[in-house]
């Protein structure tokens, strides 16, 4: 009988070992979830813990956040004073308690305060000559020959254009006043000569920096088989240099429904066509220190963390068993029930002879 029962294992073994050689995975892991499709041609090349790559000129998408600052914003002339722009004053032969020197900022209802005695000018809408004159204009009321230089300070479109700025759905970065700019799809130097064009509508020579504050177009996914409970899935953004060992060390290392059989799918196919299933020996990488299936992630990697087989199953079984323990306790409840009401019905009849 023994050797009868061995004879099926050994031709299974044959076709395994067929199959391996082929360069694809041996089975589909949708009909096989914890037995990988194995492709060992893409493994040797992949970059890994010791041999990290630099990944490709990262590309702006929808909804990473970068950080623009301005670094040469002069307006295009005549320009003309706005809200929350600055201007620099200076004022000779003022009254002695009270000069006029400094920063003065363009007020809501476009005016700017020269403090008492002097009171309030309207500047909004004005070029720095025009401002200059009715400035001067103002003092005249007060002072005797009063001699005042006025300059651009600062303009308040600088400050819309520094800061934050999301891209959008559209791939579009908004600068406030300025409109907004196509950035989708662009490296950091082609965003910085994209906003610059812009801007040159509206500026003399513009000069912007460009850089990414969030990294949230570029993922990798941690996907944990829940056992019959439901699978997890996490995502977190890729910045060059997360391996394995990183992403479970994102979720809180493995839990009690995991198994250590873990692998990395990721998008898109090899040279012979096969799925790019990576396993990684979870034992060797952590009990070893053996960092060969530590691999870099990259873009759009998923790993994949496969579930505990006895837990899966014992949970298999708690969900058919349920259902039919609620069954045989409504049953048994009712026919309790049942037999009380009986059996007190019966008493009471009975005292009454």
């Amino acid at each position: 009988m023994q050797r009868h029962a061995i004879q099926p294992l050994k031709l299974t073994a044959a076709l395994v070992g067929f199959l391996a050689m082929s360069g694809c995975g041996i089975l589909p892991h949708a009909a096989a979830p914890n037995r990988p499709a194995v492709d060992l041609a893409v493994h040797p090349m992949a970059p890994r813990e010791l041999t990290k790559v630099i990944l490709p000129t990262y590309r702006i998408e929808p909804p990473d956040v970068l950080q623009i600052d301005a670094i040469n914003a002069v307006p295009k002339p005549p320009y003309r004073l706005r809200t929350f722009d600055s201007v620099v004053l200076q004022v000779t032969n003022t009254l002695p308690d009270a000069p006029i020197s400094g920063t003065f900022v363009v007020e809501p209802g476009g005016v700017i305060n020269l403090g008492y005695p002097y009171g309030r000018v309207k500047v909004s809408g004005m070029t720095v000559d025009t401002a200059r004159t009715a400035i001067e204009t103002q003092l005249k009321q007060t002072l005797k020959d009063p001699i005042l230089s006025l300059a651009l300070g600062d303009i308040a479109g600088k400050q819309q254009i520094s800061g934050q700025h999301l891209v959008t759905q559209d791939g579009t970065v908004t600068l406030g006043t300025y409109g907004s700019v196509l950035v989708v799809g662009q490296t950091l130097a082609e965003a910085k000569r994209s906003i610059e064009q812009h801007l040159s509508q509206s500026l003399e020579e513009p000069e912007v920096s460009v850089d990414v504050y969030a990294y949230n177009s570029k993922n990798y996914y941690v996907v944990t088989q829940g056992a019959q409970l439901g699978d997890g899935v996490s995502k977190f953004p890729v910045t060059g240099n997360e391996t394995v060992l990183d992403a479970i060390s994102q979720i809180s290392g493995l839990t009690s429904v995991s198994s250590t059989t873990i692998w990395i799918a990721r998008p898109g196919h090899n040279a012979e066509g096969c799925d790019q299933i990576m396993p990684v020996d979870w034992v060797g990488l952590t009990q070893r220190g053996d960092p060969t299936t530590n691999y870099q992630l990259l873009p759009g990697d998923r790993v994949y963390v496969a579930q505990d087989e006895l837990v899966a199953t014992d949970n298999l079984m708690a969900k058919i068993i349920s259902p039919m323990e609620r069954v045989f306790g409504i049953t048994l409840l009712g026919s309790g029930t049942v037999f009380n009401l009986k059996r007190g019905g019966f008493g009471g009849g009975g005292g009454g002879f």
